[in-house]
């Protein structure tokens, strides 16, 4: 009977046989296709909301300074008629066309905020900062216009302890005034990061969310200058 002899290189036959075998069912999970990866860009893009954090909490905080502001317009609606008070009516002491056009330059302000803006997210340094300032200084012409008129109005009588009208007057107005100073300082410090080549490109949404913050203050301000000025008692 005729022998197969062996050679010491050769693998025998019955694991020649078994060695696909053994190899596919042993290694399943390292031949396929792993989805990790795939589903978790997947979750996290169902996770984006396509606001950046500072957006959104500048959404959330207008959201509460509307009823903050809400609620100082709805005292000074309340205590503006009310008889028996001393002091200077409003009719008596309001300068209508010197408000109204220093509320034009704090309007005109929000147009030269959308310049900044577009200016900034093309990368245009030079119109960005000349843009902002206009801004910023718009800001201060409106709040020195709001120092003259407060000084006026104390000269003719009208002080924060007068009456109920103008303790509501001065805090509504107060407030306001407030909120465009720190928008003031807000624009001057995008202005200096500027200058300092440390507000690039890429970092235009902080611009937007200034710009977010000054259109809100220029928007309460036509509800105040229409409540407080406009309408007649």
């Amino acid at each position: 009977m005729a022998t197969t002899e062996q050679l010491p290189g050769d693998i025998p036959s019955d694991d020649v046989t078994d060695a696909p075998g053994e190899l596919a069912a042993g290694t399943p999970s390292e031949l396929a296709p792993t989805g990790g990866g795939h589903d978790t860009e997947h979750e996290a893009g169902d996770q984006h909301t396509g606001l950046v954090n500072p957006k959104l909490g500048m959404w959330l905080f207008l959201s509460s300074d509307c009823l903050f502001f809400g609620a100082f317009i709805a005292t000074f609606l309340l205590y503006r008629d009310r008889g028996g008070q001393k002091g200077p009516t409003p009719k008596e002491v309001f300068d209508i066309p010197f408000t109204s056009a220093t509320s034009f330059i704090l309007l005109m302000s929000s147009l030269t905020m959308v310049l900044a803006l577009a200016a900034i997210q093309r990368g245009d340094h030079r119109r960005f900062r000349i843009w902002v300032l206009a801004t910023g200084l718009f800001g201060a012409t409106f709040i020195a216009g709001q120092i003259f008129e407060f000084t006026q109005f104390t000269r003719e009588g009208l002080n924060l302890d007068t009456s109920v009208f103008g303790s509501s007057f001065y805090v509504l107005t107060g407030l306001h005034g407030a909120h465009v100073t720190v928008g003031i300082v807000w624009l001057i410090s995008l202005w200096g990061l500027s200058v300092q080549n440390r507000l690039p490109k890429e970092h235009a949404e902080r611009v937007e969310v200034a710009g977010l913050y000054w259109h809100f203050v220029d928007v309460v301000w036509i509800v105040i200058f229409t409540v407080i000025y406009l309408i007649p008692k």
